[in-house]
């Protein structure tokens, strides 16, 4: 614990500073990468704060006032002193302010008796300078409890965050947003993977010092975020030489059984008993002085291997093994050229390459034949940032940032042959290969033909082009200056970003055979090819004043300022909005003055911009063709027996559709080179997606060692960007109507509109449910025209309202400490935003929410993030001075269901039968609407998955025969529970509109009990 002293007026209690975890603290006025320390002295006092570890000193003369403050100290313990008298110790740790005071506030001379506690936990008390919603973790605090090292494992700890849909990976959701919807910084600079906000760069973790989250209320120099922020902080040199290395590793033999999945009428459908994931990490780190005082570094090299084997669905004709291998480095150094001026530097890399060789598997068995292929995958990169802090005079501070970043998501594949598959982003050269092969017809008939599969597609989907990777230029300037009572701090923010991106279906299709309910077998024939270099450009102004209206209440007002602009492939702005509005109001009420009681309320708005990966299909040259054929009126009709495809549909079309029934389609853009008109892609008076957010709550030291508060929490999206794809509302408006003799759009004079063109793009982005101003070419001769489109023929309004009641405590002790918070939430709405987990979309900002009206019909219900109910507890107890156990619980309720079906258009069908054969005719969208057996299932309303829990246990053992040796346990999942986590949702083929035997049916468990060792030694 860190010591802390008393707080204006009244002495502090030692609770306020024993605390090693405030759940509620936060930086109403500090940047993303320092602290600061603050208190009261009398006037023309001098006040110096001292690093031992690093030298750094500065010296300050108390104002008028008789307040002081130390701004962008760089975290770490200092001590503090007054007029060269004894100095008193204190930690800083990112975003907070601690207070010393030498005499009351508001008197002019007689030092305060004070109290001290020293120790090594406390980082964070309870923060009356702040009104957001932040919660600190340290290293320290990090390796005492059982917990993945991971980015998203350590968020999920605070409360307010849930664990995002596994069709995304690692992610969480902050408070009822999608998991597209966060930030992630390391030292200050953005390490967010921007093309779809579905990644982010990862600093090697044991390079880690502390790990801020902030969930709420967040001041106006954070913007681009409406779930949450994770701000990450390196651990730097000190005069000390330091070294160490460490080793983890979770071998498979001691994980849990996993478990199988099952239809809903009990057939086996995935047997995971053969499947296996070994891991192991290995860290080796050394820190120290170059020049004493002056210049000081920190090195830290890392290599992390998993291996793992899956066999998985017993219709499959493959099984995998994949390796994946992350040599990653940082290297921090830090220069205090005086003790004015700070230079920091940080690097690190986090390349990782995964090969997965591909197998062929007997269907209906777990064995492994021949190999097909690898795929080859490569995601990270490099991330170089430049620091510099000057306090260029008492009051005013002076930073400046710059960073750059590459990640990589290239993909390229190879036969066992030798031969390579890829894709180059030439929309007219597919991907090479074989063709993927989906075979979804019931098992009765599969029974008959067997299971149509290929024995050479390596994916089973699509490849990203070769050379797909982000690159990030971002610089950022902030100043703070003290005036008197009020506290400002301003600065001005570039983040550019670009994206090469592209994809395309191996083998250059997909074939997907599906039986009508009249036995007739069909196939359809699926064509996607996509690619470009786009960017985002974006800067920010911001202003926030913390204002001490009376020595015990804050209050906090901010503004900020967002510019977005999206440009295409070939360099045209297709989306811009300009100095977007984002208020920040708040306070915070110090109740007794001595920083026991807080009261804190704040209310903002948040903006989000659009990501890059929007461009690649909706604003760029693109293909996409899609068409259906009979494939065969009796069984056993032929298929290639490599490849799966079927010999010759050709001549077989029973459906090319058309306009006004919106059928099957072929939809063809960029084919020939043409690009699409910039001006047509969006709404010319669209707004970015912004969201309303209000708390209030309150935190209350009850004794030395122990305090709790409670925050009520509400968020409402005011407006979202999506894609719209019904272009019949914008016929409309442009004065065309449907001619079912001509089966043609036609105006007044008679004239055909050409659907779609170069400037009649397919899809165009709009604010859901906002009257859309769109630009339209509606006969492809060069004329454009503007027409406004009501909103409400296009989509109703997007909805997300976000609901809860955050209990949170902490406790802290000489060897033991415990933290936890309990959440009750809902989150209803007819969009997540971002992403869909309903479908595990994640095509960031185009979903398929609101491409048609009709898909939004009864969708507004309980969302994919609504967790009723979360408990977490987490902490350590130290036996002895040897042996120190931990542990781990979250107990969360289940989300909601739905049923996923057809929208048949076929007047005579009764609800809660199938289709009439012959007379069925499906929406394009195929089962995404929330109806089944054609009766209407609002949103949330088939159900909840159930209750999950999980206790994670450590043990660890620091023998006094050896210094800085030191052996630990970690069993996650103590109890192997593997309860369903996600279903799918599908209940009806989209073909054909037969019930699917795969509705309901798991896709993702809890992670089975695995066992981690780990041995450690520190010199």
């Amino acid at each position: 614990m860190a010591s802390q002293y008393l707080s204006k007026g009244l002495k502090r209690s030692a609770l306020t500073v024993a605390l090693g975890l405030c759940f509620v603290g936060g930086v109403s006025a500090q940047t993303n990468t320092a602290g600061a320390v603050t208190g009261s002295a009398a006037s023309g006092d001098t006040i110096t704060v001292t690093n031992p570890t690093t030298g750094f000193s500065r010296t300050i003369t108390v104002g008028a006032d008789g307040s002081y403050r130390f701004s962008q100290l760089p975290i770490g313990q200092y001590q503090v002193s007054r007029n060269g008298g004894a100095p008193r110790t204190v930690n800083v740790s990112v975003g907070t302010a601690a207070n010393v005071d030498f005499v009351a506030a508001g008197q002019a001379g007689g030092e305060l008796d004070t109290i001290e506690v020293v120790g090594a936990g406390a980082i964070n008390p309870i923060d009356v300078s702040s009104v957001e919603s932040t919660t600190i973790l340290t290293a320290e605090q990090i390796a005492k409890i059982p917990v993945p090292r991971d980015t998203t494992s350590v968020a999920l700890l605070a409360p307010g965050t849930v664990r995002g849909d596994a069709a995304f990976g690692n992610l969480a959701s902050f408070g009822g947003a999608s998991v597209a919807e966060n930030q992630y910084y390391v030292n200050g600079f953005n390490i967010t993977n921007s093309f779809r906000s579905l990644n982010f760069s990862n600093v090697p973790f044991e390079a880690i010092q502390e790990q801020q989250i902030k969930t709420g209320g967040y001041g106006a120099e954070f913007g681009r975020s409406l779930g949450g922020v994770v701000n990450q902080i390196t651990k730097r040199g000190t005069n000390e030489f330091k070294a160490g290395g460490n080793v983890f590793w979770s071998p498979s033999e001691l994980d849990g059984d996993r478990k199988n999945v099952y239809l809903t009428n009990g057939t086996l459908r995935q047997d995971n008993s053969k499947d296996t994931t070994d891991l192991w990490v290995a860290s080796a780190w050394a820190s120290g002085a170059i020049i004493k005082d002056k210049l000081f570094a920190y090195g830290l090299v890392s290599y992390r291997k998993q291996d793992d084997d899956a066999f998985g669905s017993i219709v499959s004709a493959t099984n995998t093994s994949a390796s994946a291998k992350t040599p990653s480095w940082l290297l921090k150094m830090d220069w205090n050229i005086t003790d004015n001026h700070l230079l920091e530097l940080t690097a690190f890399s986090d390349t990782q390459k995964t090969d997965t060789d591909v197998y062929t598997n007997t269907v209906g068995q777990l064995d492994r034949g021949s190999l097909i292929g690898t795929n080859f995958a490569e995601q990270g990169g490099d991330n170089y940032i430049l620091k510099y802090t000057g306090f260029l005079t008492d009051n005013f501070t002076l930073s400046a940032l710059y960073g750059h970043g590459e990640f990589s998501r290239s993909q390229h594949l190879r036969t066992a042959g030798g031969v390579d598959v890829a894709y180059h982003g030439d929309l007219n050269n597919p991907a090479t290969g074989c063709p993927v092969v989906v075979d979804a017809r019931p098992a009765s008939r599969r029974a008959i033909t067997g299971t149509y599969a290929s024995h050479c597609n390596i994916t089973g989907g699509s490849i990203d082009r070769t050379d797909s990777g982000d690159t990030r230029d971002q610089f950022r300037v902030d100043a703070e200056w003290q005036l008197g009572d009020h506290l400002l701090r301003f600065g001005y923010d570039v983040d550019n970003y670009e994206s090469v991106a592209g994809q395309s279906i191996e083998g250059g299709r997909q074939w997907r055979y599906s039986t009508t309910a009249a036995g007739v077998d069909r196939v359809r024939e699926q064509i996607v090819n996509q690619g470009s270099t786009n960017k985002v450009k974006q800067h920010a102004y911001y202003i926030q004043d913390s204002w001490n209206i009376t020595d015990n209440f804050i209050a906090y007002l901010g503004g900020r300022w967002d510019t977005f602009e999206n440009i295409d492939g070939l360099g045209n702005t297709f989306v811009k909005i300009n100095n977007q509005f984002g208020p920040r109001l708040g306070f915070s009420w110090d109740v007794f003055g001595d920083s026991t009681f807080k009261v804190f309320g704040n209310a903002g708005r948040y903006a989000l911009p659009l990501t890059p990966s929007v461009a690649v299909r909706g604003a760029s040259q693109s293909l996409f063709t899609r068409e259906d054929y009979n494939f065969g009126t009796v069984v056993g009709a032929s298929v290639d027996p490599l490849t799966g495809a079927p010999l010759d549909p050709s001549g077989n079309v029973y459906s090319t559709g058309n306009a006004q029934s919106r059928g099957n389609f072929r939809y063809v853009n960029g084919e020939a080179g043409t690009p699409k008109n910039p001006l047509t892609i969006a709404s010319q008076n669209l707004d970015p997606m912004y969201q309303d957010e209000f708390i209030l709550g309150m935190q209350k030291a009850l004794t030395d060692h122990f305090s709790l508060g409670v925050r009520g929490i509400y968020r409402n999206l005011k407006a979202a960007i999506d894609d719209n794809c019904d272009y019949t509302a914008v016929m409309h408006a442009g004065g065309y109507n449907y001619d079912d003799a001509a089966g043609a759009w036609l105006n007044s004079a008679g004239q055909a509109a050409v659907i779609p063109n170069d400037g009649f793009p397919y899809c165009r982005m709009f604010n859901p449910g906002k009257d859309a101003i769109f630009v339209t070419d509606f006969q492809n001769n060069g004329n454009l025209t503007t027409v406004t489109v009501p909103g409400a023929t296009l989509s109703p309004e997007a909805k997300r309202k976000y609901q809860a009641m955050e209990f949170f405590f902490d406790g802290n002790w000489d060897k033991f400490f415990l933290q936890g918070s309990y959440t009750y939430a809902k989150s209803i709405g007819n969009t997540e935003g971002g992403v869909k987990s309903d479908i595990g979309q994640n095509n960031t900002s185009v979903t398929q929410d609101f491409d048609y009206i009709e898909l939004t019909v009864d969708t507004y219900g309980y969302l994919p993030n609504d967790r009723r109910h979360s408990l977490k507890l987490f902490g350590s107890y130290e036996i002895t001075d040897e042996w120190t156990v931990g542990a781990n619980l979250l107990v969360q309720s289940g989300r909601p269901i739905n049923c996923l079906g057809d929208l048949d258009r076929d007047p005579t069908r009764a609800p809660g039968t199938l289709p009439n054969p012959g007379t069925f005719n499906p929406h394009p969208y195929g089962s995404s609407f929330m109806r089944c057996l054609n009766s209407p299932v609002p949103r949330g309303t088939a159900g909840r998955l159930p209750w999950t829990n999980n206790i994670d246990m450590n043990v660890a053992y620091a023998p006094n025969w050896a210094e800085g040796l030191q052996f630990k346990v970690d069993v996650f999942n103590v109890l192997n529970s593997q309860k369903v986590t996600s279903v799918s949702e599908v209940a009806e083929d989209a073909a054909t509109g037969s019930q699917l035997e795969t509705y309901l049916a798991p896709t993702s468990f809890q992670a089975p009990r695995t066992v981690r060792f780990m041995v450690q030694y520190d010199f």
